[in-house]
């Protein structure tokens, strides 16, 4: 155990630690406010919208950095901000790209917390690794790709085949849980959301199944089978009556549950035949869908609040406009959305699914598996390997600025945006970005 920030500076320059470490943190805190973070995969409401106006547009390694963390280990999964805390998670120690190849028994899994302030790392848990793990993950996705959620107090971290961690924000340990032992050369990736009590996951890839744990306890409310080749977050929203469902979607098609007991709700045909990956996004009662990949992909739009089969009566549109891993973003009536592979930022009319623009980012971006998110009437496009591209909202596509960094690691991460900051991770380091003259609200 470790017990000051010293110890953690230590730990940051040598990582030669095996086991937990855990680092008091001075300020404890009650439940974050929460206009003034980001708690989740995607933020309030997983609609990558923030309300802050003065997120920087421009920066570079040395404009606009308020801080850098160095971190111990990889991963793909993003920060996210809870009052002056910071958490994300990492591994190391095997499959991390670029790093010499050691045996799987090397394999380190671990949750980090980082001051907001200054981005010193204030505590770090390791997570027990359930072994044997996936050989290898494509795409290097790695063993850190589930973004953590937290009530304010708790923080929940869904670990695959390892299960699901649970930790007080000051890193005391609660519990843990098993969800199923499965595997995948993709890895897995969806992140756990927040419903009154429960922590629900998208267990597709270990158990075939949607699980929900009483986050006090760890213990199982409720599991839904049939989850197939689904790598998306759970949306949790409110449909026109004001009930909150939850959606996932699966293979051919979107299925809605009541997450407080897991009973279906509702299906829709999509067409898209192959595994899902994207999030899905909400407003005033329709839900957006995206995915699929060359051939079987679509984006389409439901309206909640069905029964049964509602292909007929609620699928309002659907192109063969998609993205096969980044998720959309819904603004004034537009879908905006990257497609990975080909660079090509795609703008929707939400009401019909018409094509409003399809244009490539210029310089190329190569991949782009981040989602997105939108800021100051801004959306952040991170790219994996060539910066991040800052196209404003509206009709007409244009980019604003594009941002490199002194970092030639991946960044796979989608940002979080906090008190007028951009908080931006890579394989290597966990940037805090702002505009100087800005305190950074907490």
């Amino acid at each position: 155990m470790q017990t000051h920030r010293a110890a953690a500076r230590r730990s940051r320059r040598g990582w030669g630690w095996i086991g937990a470490a855990l680092v008091a943190v001075a300020a404890a805190a009650g439940p974050a406010a929460a206009g003034k973070n980001w708690m989740q995969f995607r933020g309030p409401g997983g609609s990558a919208t923030s309300e802050d106006a003065n997120v920087p547009t421009r920066w570079s390694a040395d404009r606009n950095v308020v801080w850098k963390a160095e971190l111990p280990g990889a991963g793909a999964s993003s920060p996210i901000i809870v009052g002056k805390r910071v958490f994300l998670t990492c591994f190391r120690g095997y499959g991390v790209p670029g790093q010499t190849e050691g045996g799987m028994n090397r394999l380190r899994r671990s949750l980090l917390c980082v001051s907001r302030a200054d981005g010193e790392i204030d505590w770090i848990q390791d997570l027990a690794v359930q072994q044997p793990e996936q050989p290898r993950t494509r795409e290097n996705h790695g063993y850190a790709s589930s973004t953590p959620v937290s009530d304010g107090r708790g923080v929940f971290v869904f670990c695959g085949k390892s299960g699901v961690f649970a930790f007080s924000v000051e890193g005391r340990p609660l519990w843990h849980a098993n969800v199923g032992a499965g595997l995948s050369g993709w890895g897995s990736a969806a992140s756990p959301v927040l419903h009154g009590n429960a922590v629900i996951v998208n267990a597709s890839v270990e158990d075939q199944s949607l699980v929900a744990l009483d986050k006090r306890t760890g213990r199982r409310a409720w599991r839904v089978g049939g989850i197939k080749e689904a790598w998306n977050t759970p949306l949790l929203a409110e449909n026109a009556d004001g009930d909150v469902e939850l959606i996932v979607a699966i293979p051919r098609k979107v299925l809605a549950f009541n997450p407080a007991t897991g009973e279906a709700l509702w299906t829709c045909e999509t067409d898209i035949t192959w595994y899902m990956v994207p999030s899905m996004t909400a407003h005033e009662g329709i839900v957006y869908c995206i995915g699929g990949r060359s051939g079987k992909a679509a984006s389409l739009a439901i309206r909640m609040g069905g029964k049964g089969d509602v292909t007929k009566t609620h699928r309002l549109w659907r192109t063969e406009k998609f993205s096969n891993v980044s998720s959309p973003v819904y603004h004034d009536g537009r879908l905006y959305f990257a497609q990975e592979q080909r660079g090509v930022a795609t703008c929707l009319d939400a009401k019909t699914g018409k094509v409003i623009y399809e244009q490539p980012f210029v310089p190329r971006s190569g991949q782009v598996y981040a989602s997105p998110v939108l800021a100051g009437g801004n959306l952040y496009y991170p790219s994996r390997r060539n910066g991040v591209y800052v196209v404003p909202v509206g009709a007409t596509f244009r980019v604003l600025a594009h941002n490199t960094l002194d970092d030639r690691s991946t960044f796979n991460a989608t940002p979080a945006v906090a008190g007028d900051r951009l908080f931006l991770r890579s394989d290597a380091g966990l940037y805090c970005l702002g505009t100087p003259g800005e305190k950074g609200k907490e």
